[in-house]
C-alpha cells in the first residue's frame, strides 16, 4: 500500500485504470452472460450495465487520487498575494503531497519575503521623510525666516505708498513658512516621538479641522496598553492617511476618530459621513496603507459608515509584542 501511496500521479492513473479493465474483463469471463453472434437487445443492456459500472468505478478511484490536485488548484487560482495566510491540507498520495507541501512553502516563503522588503521599504520612506523634513526646517525654513526679517526692516524703512505692497509679500512669506512647517510635520511625526500616540493622533485632528473646517469627534479609552514603536507608528501613520483621504475626497462635514482595546487588539477607527468610498478604485494611499498593516500583523478594512462614507478599522494584535 505504501509503494502505492509513492507512486508518480501518471503511473497511478496508469494502474487504477489497468486494474479496473482487468477487473471488469474478469467479471465478464467469469459470469455466465455470452455474446450471440447477433446482438440481442438483453445483452446490449447487461453490457451497458457492465460498462457503467466500470466508468464509475474508475472515476470514483481516479477521484480520490486526484481530489488533493483540484485543491491545490483552487487554492492557487484564489491565493491572496497581499496576505496569502491559507494552506492547502497535506493528503493524498506522495507525489500529490509534495507538490501540496511545495505550495504551502512557497506561500510561506512569498509572506516572509513580502514582509521583509515591506518594513525594508517603509524603513527607507520614514528614513526619507525625516530627511526631507529635516532640510524643509533647517534650509527652507530659515531661509524663510530670513525674508520675514528682511521685508519687516524693509517695511519699517519704506514710503508709505510702497508698505501696502510690502506688507502682502510679508503676509505671503509667512503663510509659506507655515505650510512649510505644516508639511515638515506630516512627515516627521515629532509629537509622535515626544508626547506619544493620544497625542499624535489629537494633533492631526486639530489640524484636519482647522484646515478644512471638518468637526472631529474624538473617541480615546484611557488605559489602552503600552505599543511598540513600530505599532504606533503604524497606527499614526493609518489615521493620517485616512484624515488626508477624508479632506480630499469624502466631502464630509463631520469625523470619529477613536482608539480602544478590542480584545486582545488595539483598534483604531476613523468614519465620516462623506460620499463614501462606491466604484472608486484603491489608490496609492490604501495601498501603502494595507502594507503598514501587514508590518505588525493587522487587519485593516474599508467598510460603509452608519450615516453614509466610509469606516476605516484597523486591528493591531497585541500578541505580537515581545
Amino acid at each position: 500500500m505504501t509503494a502505492l501511496r509513492n507512486l508518480p500521479v501518471y503511473w497511478r492513473v496508469c494502474l487504477i485504470n489497468g486494474l479496473v479493465f482487468i477487473a471488469g474483463t474478469a467479471t465478464l469471463v467469469l459470469s455466465p452472460a455470452t455474446v450471440s453472434s447477433r446482438v440481442l437487445l438483453s445483452e446490449v443492456l447487461v453490457l451497458s450495465v457492465g460498462l457503467t459500472v466500470i466508468l464509475i468505478t474508475n472515476a470514483l478511484m481516479l477521484r480520490s487520487s486526484l481530489a488533493p490536485l483540484d485543491k491545490l488548484i483552487r487554492k492557487m487560482e484564489n491565493v491572496d498575494l497581499v496576505r496569502p495566510d491559507g494552506r492547502v491540507p497535506e493528503t493524498g498520495s506522495r507525489p500529490v503531497a509534495d507538490l501540496v507541501r511545495s505550495f504551502n512553502a512557497m506561500l510561506t516563503r512569498l509572506e516572509h519575503e513580502r514582509g521583509t522588503s515591506n518594513a525594508r521599504m517603509l524603513a527607507a520612506q520614514e528614513a526619507e521623510r525625516h530627511r526631507i523634513a529635516q532640510e524643509l526646517h533647517d534650509e527652507v525654513g530659515q531661509t524663510l525666516t530670513a525674508v520675514l526679517l528682511g521685508l519687516k526692516r524693509v517695511v519699517d524703512h519704506a514710503p508709505a505708498d510702497l508698505s501696502e505692497d510690502l506688507l502682502m509679500v510679508q503676509e505671503t512669506a509667512r503663510s509659506g513658512l507655515d505650510e512649510v512647517r505644516q508639511v515638515a510635520r506630516r512627515l516627521r511625526p515629532g509629537v509622535l516621538e515626544d508626547l506619544g500616540l493620544l497625542s499624535a493622533l489629537a494633533a492631526l485632528a486639530t489640524d484636519l479641522s482647522a484646515h478644512t473646517g471638518v468637526r472631529v469627534r474624538r473617541g480615546f479609552v484611557p488605559g489602552l496598553p503600552v505599543l511598540s514603536p513600530e505599532m504606533e507608528l503604524v497606527i499614526y501613520r493609518v489615521a493620517q492617511e485616512a484624515l488626508t483621504n477624508v479632506a480630499r475626497h469624502a466631502g464630509a462635514d463631520t469625523v470619529e476618530l477613536s482608539l480602544s482595546k478590542q480584545g486582545d487588539a488595539v483598534a483604531l477607527r476613523v468614519t465620516d459621513n462623506g460620499r463614501g468610498r462606491h466604484g472608486v478604485a484603491e489608490g496609492a494611499g490604501i495601498r501603502g496603507m494595507r502594507e503598514r498593516a501587514l508590518l505588525v500583523d493587522a487587519r485593516l478594512s474599508f467598510t460603509p459608515g452608519v450615516d453614509g462614507g466610509t469606516e476605516v478599522r484597523l486591528l493591531v494584535p497585541l500578541q505580537e509584542q515581545r
